[in-house]
């Protein structure tokens, strides 16, 4: 099994799964997603002859990951202080 990101919903219809592992993306029907599947969701798949075959979610790494995002977030806006720029009024 490899590890696959949902990065986006296309036309409400096609999901866009990227692996980096391969630096290849594929493009399934939303339909064909696990159930709880949302953009930024991490899966364990399976492919065979360049197709996915089997796609489950992994919940452990989706949150780990976005606790990792979050945590960024709050350290970039804690060290933002305003523009150094000072308005011409």
């Amino acid at each position: 099994m490899i590890k696959g990101f949902l990065d986006r919903i296309e036309d409400n219809q096609f999901a866009v799964i990227l692996v980096e592992e391969m630096k290849k993306e594929f493009i399934i029907p939303k339909k064909d997603l696990p159930q709880g599947s949302k953009e930024n969701s991490y899966f364990e798949i399976t492919i065979e002859n360049e197709k996915i075959t089997s796609i489950e979610l992994d919940e452990q790494t989706t949150l780990s990951e976005q606790e990792q995002v979050d945590d960024m977030m709050t350290k970039l806006r804690s060290k933002s202080k305003g523009s150094k720029f000072k308005k011409n009024v």
